[in-house]
């Protein structure tokens, strides 16, 4: 085939390759691992400093130390942001392991309600949506965008 010569016969092909950072969901769900991720990490910096801000609670059932707390949204937030970014760079395994941090990140989140309710309940959200929006980044990559499965 001369160098200015096309190919006929496959218009069915498309000739540019797909890859699933590049969907909107996916890099939705990665930039909002790292926006998750940076607000839990203020959380835990905020809660391991033991500021005024957080409400005092009494006889709640999941009751850690506030600086307790602080830790585990600090190493939450810190690996969220890690796995944000390994989503944005393309790493298959970044998107199931954003799944599980983000998914414990909504569950700490929940735990920590008491504390700070509506800086809580909004982390909530979010990485719910970025459980959504990793999931169905997935989803759309194994779909060639015809119905047909690859």
């Amino acid at each position: 085939m001369a160098s200015g010569a096309t190919r006929t016969g496959s218009a069915d092909v498309d000739p540019r390759p797909w890859h699933g950072p590049t969907s909107g969901t996916t890099v939705l769900a990665a930039v909002l691992m790292i926006f998750g991720g940076a607000m839990a990490i203020f959380e835990g910096i905020t809660a391991i400093a033991e500021d005024d801000l957080f409400l005092a609670t009494r006889d709640y059932v999941f009751e850690f130390s506030l600086t307790g707390w602080g830790w585990v949204h600090l190493v939450l937030g810190t690996v969220l942001v890690l796995a944000g970014c390994a989503v944005l760079g393309g790493a298959l395994w970044a998107r199931f392991f954003g799944v599980a941090v983000a998914g414990l990140g909504a569950l700490a989140n929940f735990l920590w309600v008491p504390y700070y309710p509506l800086w809580a309940l909004s982390l909530v959200a979010v990485n719910l949506f970025i459980v959504w929006a990793l999931c169905v980044g997935m989803h759309r990559e194994a779909d060639d965008g015809r119905g047909r499965v690859t």
